[in-house]
């Protein structure tokens, strides 16, 4: 699967994380690396470091991976998940400023074509952009 940028889907909620990525799969199939994390450490709303740089892990691509967020935590957590990346892994994860389902099915569906890490994050970024 490494053909394709993989997608991470971040939310505060883990039934809007596990929606999006239910919708990405129905669209798109397995074409296209994906994980998904929500919630906190202890079921409530919030995002967890660890559980994105574990999910970054399991979405890897040697093409990229974008991450798609809802709110400004889940983009902070995912900056600092990043951090924690091997250095050359960490150029190639990008955070998309991109409305969470809308952008998820977006991305995918760009990655699915095989296309690079920056057009992959145009596709997505393009529906936040127009509104």
């Amino acid at each position: 699967m490494d053909k394709n940028v993989g997608i991470v889907i971040v939310s505060h909620s883990p039934d809007v994380a596990k929606g999006a990525a239910d919708m990405v799969r129905q669209m798109v199939g397995q074409e296209v690396p994906l994980a998904w994390c929500g919630g906190n450490p202890v079921g409530g709303l919030g995002t967890s470091v660890d559980a994105i740089e574990k999910s970054l892990h399991a979405a890897w691509s040697d093409r990229g991976v974008v991450i798609m967020v809802d709110m400004g935590g889940a983009e902070t957590n995912s900056e600092m998940a990043i951090e924690r990346l091997p250095e050359k892994r960490r150029t190639r994860v990008v955070v998309c400023n991109a409305p969470i389902v809308e952008g998820s099915v977006m991305a995918a569906t760009e990655s699915s074509a095989s296309s690079p890490l920056e057009k992959v994050r145009r596709a997505a970024e393009e529906l936040y952009l127009r509104s």
